[in-house]
C-alpha cells in the first residue's frame, strides 16, 4: 500500500505535507505533488496535513481518481524530492475550489521537459465528454480574474 495525492493538489500544491514525511517520499512538479510510492511507508502523517484532502491511502482513491495512483508513480519516476515547505502557488485557495482541473496538471520532468507519455496516461484515464452533451460549465480562476468554460 502507498499514499496517492489526487487532483484536488492541481494548481494548488499546499505543500504542509512535505514536512511531515519521515522518508522524503514527496516529489515536487510545476503544479502538483506525487508521492513516490517506492518510498512511502504507509504511515499516513501526511493525511491530517493536506488542507485540501488530496492525499489518500491507495485502498481508498475515490473511484472517478483511480488513474491517480499510475500517475503519482510515474511523476515521481520523473520529478525531484521536495523536503521543505514552500509558500502554495499565489492562487491556489481561488483553484481549490475548481473540481474540474485534470487538464490543468503540468507534466513536465525537473528540466522543464515535456513527458508526452504522462499526458496521454492522465488523458487516457479519464472519459472525454464534449460541451454539446451537456458537460457543466465551471470558472477557472486566472491573474486576470475568472473566465468561464464548459
Amino acid at each position: 500500500m502507498t499514499f496517492v495525492v489526487t487532483k484536488a493538489c492541481i494548481r494548488c500544491k499546499y505543500t504542509d505535507c512535505v514536512d511531515v514525511c519521515p522518508v522524503d517520499a514527496f516529489r515536487e512538479g510545476p503544479n502538483f505533488l506525487a508521492i513516490d510510492p517506492d518510498d512511502c511507508i504507509d504511515c499516513a502523517v501526511c493525511v491530517p496535513e493536506c488542507p485540501v484532502s488530496a492525499i489518500y491511502a491507495e485502498e481508498e482513491v475515490p473511484n472517478d481518481q483511480l488513474h491517480f495512483t499510475a500517475l503519482n508513480a510515474e511523476l515521481a519516476r520523473a520529478w525531484k524530492p521536495i523536503v521543505r515547505t514552500k509558500l502554495p502557488l499565489p492562487d491556489a485557495e481561488a483553484w481549490s475550489k475548481v473540481t474540474s482541473k485534470l487538464t490543468e496538471l503540468k507534466r513536465c520532468d525537473a528540466q522543464g521537459v515535456s513527458r508526452p507519455e504522462l499526458h496521454a496516461l492522465v488523458i487516457s484515464s479519464v472519459p472525454y465528454r464534449p460541451a454539446a452533451l451537456g458537460s457543466p460549465t465551471f470558472a477557472i480562476p486566472t491573474h486576470e480574474g475568472a473566465r468561464n468554460h464548459r
